[in-house]
């Protein structure tokens, strides 16, 4: 009987947290569609704040500068990212712990001091060279600097779970490195990898602190817009963006989270 109640309660405090958590965001893509401005009453479905969208060049170039900040930056990271993680596995038995450590800095870091110390950084090489001018590209190095820990993070859980014994077998098999590079190393980190893409996609979509502090005039992200507009209030156009941001978010962890279950399954069978 006590178990019973028990588990009933932990059910209920389930259900709860689940509430707290995704209530606020239900509220948010409901009054998206709202068809009046007001959070008062629900008027009716519509699609003019979507609409609204389309035709607001700000928000447009916004989206424009999140998408590419979130592409170029994750293609960037995933790549560097696997080569240090690799160094980690290749280098594992060596007593390199310390600097290790290093690689899950950025991971613990708070954004508001990582942010400052990039923005820092940034204005003293650009009064020092002229170059790194705050805009898109100091904001992708920025984004690049906190996504590649989780992608090495990511591709060295993987190598680990491998028999040592495969890489044995292609260096008997006179593989030379970037045979073995091509032919075994990626596709056996395949799974790993696109779910390292998308995952350092969700993070850079939706980052504002580091953004805000790297950004230059003509580089507002999404993030930064919403965080402008708000002052005047939330609008039911902010509602529609931010509704379009946790569909992205969304369907990027959905498809990473699909390729990490999908690849045991594959094991198993």
């Amino acid at each position: 009987m006590k178990r019973r109640r028990l588990q009933r309660g932990l059910r209920a405090f389930w259900y709860l947290v689940l509430f707290f958590l995704y209530a606020p965001l239900g509220i948010v893509v409901l009054f998206s569609f709202n068809s009046v401005n007001t959070y008062s009453r629900f008027a009716g479905f519509s699609l003019r704040w979507y609409e609204s969208l389309i035709h607001n060049e700000a928000i447009v170039n916004a989206f424009y500068n999140s998408l590419t900040l979130a592409v170029v930056s994750s293609c960037i990271a995933t790549v560097m990212g696997t080569v240090l993680g690799y160094g980690m596995y290749r280098y594992r038995h060596l007593k390199l712990g310390w600097l290790i450590w290093f690689i899950y800095l950025p991971i613990v870091m708070p954004d508001i001091v990582y942010g400052i110390s990039e923005m820092s950084f940034f204005v003293s090489v650009h009064d020092a060279t002229g170059l790194l001018n705050p805009g898109i590209g100091t904001m992708i190095i920025a984004h690049i600097t906190f996504q590649v820990p989780f992608v090495a993070l990511l591709a060295y859980s993987r190598l680990v779970q491998m028999d040592p014994m495969l890489f044995e077998a292609t260096q008997d098999l006179y593989a030379k490195p970037w045979q073995r590079a091509w032919y075994f190393i990626l596709p056996t980190l395949r799974s790993a990898l696109i779910s390292a893409f998308f995952l350092s996609f969700t993070l850079s979509i939706d980052d504002f602190v580091i953004s805000f502090f790297t950004a230059g005039p003509s580089s507002t992200t999404l993030p930064i817009f919403i965080w402008s507009a708000i002052k005047k209030g939330v609008t039911p156009e902010i509602n529609a963006i931010s509704t379009l941001m946790i569909a992205a978010v969304f369907t990027a962890a959905t498809i990473s989270y699909a390729i990490q279950r999908a690849r045991p399954a594959r094991v198993e069978s």
